[in-house]
């Protein structure tokens, strides 16, 4: 009997067993610690803050992400696991609400106030695990420690100056978009950028690189703030190659084609050659004539 039924066992059953199980697990684990992160979310909100973030949120932005936050194909994208930093990022710079729809959303004065921010981030935050709004010690720099604003730099040249800027003025990119300049960006905001990624930006969480090490970019951005003026000479907007570029082409190589111009209209020969052709016209001697 026991020899019939490893007959009929498939070569393949245990590994099959083993996938089943895994997969159960696997699933698992991640119902318990959404469900997990969703409630610390929701813990630290009242009712009474999520009932006024859900009110805001339906009466501002609900036409373009849907009244549970699911998204609206083609007018915005589902909110639900984005976290309580991607919504005070996107309202706190202004990019949202957004004055239409377009390429890019820009930044401009917040509409709302902070307290505001901070219920419609809540609710958001109630719907799924997402980033939380970062505490003021994860990103307060010291932009004169050396050795923080050196490892900053070398971590913002490899990972955000090809859009950036290497000292954040920004840059264009393709079909109407762009990397925003990052002078005037608070530290909290330059923060919650890296953990949310948003728009056309990576997203920078912890598992990518370290909080330190987020610091110590935003230490070497606030410290290119405060250097006085530019050791090269001009800095001509600090924007790179293309205004030196534009520069170079309209203003000096005109100003030596004006001058190799005066220069040529200056020589003998063209001394002579206005003789000649006043000779021609006027049919007089010019050495006469003067």
């Amino acid at each position: 009997m026991n020899s019939l039924s490893a007959r009929r066992r498939h070569p393949l059953a245990a590994f099959v067993v083993l996938f089943l199980a895994l997969g159960l697990i696997g699933a698992t684990y991640a119902t318990l610690g959404s469900s997990k992160a969703k409630a610390s979310a929701s813990a630290a909100a009242t009712p009474e803050k999520l009932a006024e973030g859900q009110k805001l949120f339906q009466s501002a932005c609900s036409s373009c992400h849907g009244l549970q936050g699911q998204g609206v194909q083609g007018s915005g994208p589902s909110l639900i696991g984005v976290g309580a930093a991607a919504v005070d990022f996107q309202v706190g710079t202004g990019r949202m609400p957004a004055q239409q729809i377009g390429p890019q959303a820009v930044s401009k004065p917040p509409v709302y106030s902070q307290d505001q921010i901070d219920a419609m981030a809540d609710y958001i935050a109630s719907l799924g695990a997402g980033p939380a709004i970062p505490d003021a010690s994860q990103y307060t720099v010291d932009d004169k420690d050396a050795t923080s604003v050196s490892n900053g730099g070398v971590l913002f040249r490899t990972n955000c100056s090809q859009c950036h800027n290497i000292v954040g003025a920004g840059g264009a990119l393709t079909d109407g978009k762009f990397a925003p300049p990052l002078r005037a960006t608070s530290e909290k905001h330059i923060y919650e950028a890296m953990l949310t990624g948003p728009q056309n930006m990576p997203i920078f969480g912890d598992g990518v690189m370290s909080p330190q090490d987020k610091k110590d970019i935003i230490a070497y951005l606030m410290n290119s703030r405060t250097q006085a003026g530019s050791p090269g000479g001009l800095d001509l907007g600090s924007i790179g190659p293309v205004s030196e570029g534009l520069f170079v082409w309209t203003i000096v190589l005109g100003l030596l084609i004006v001058f190799a111009c005066w220069i040529g209209a200056h020589t003998t020969k063209a001394s002579r050659a206005r003789v000649a052709h006043f000779e021609a016209t006027t049919g007089k001697d010019a050495t006469n004539n003067e």
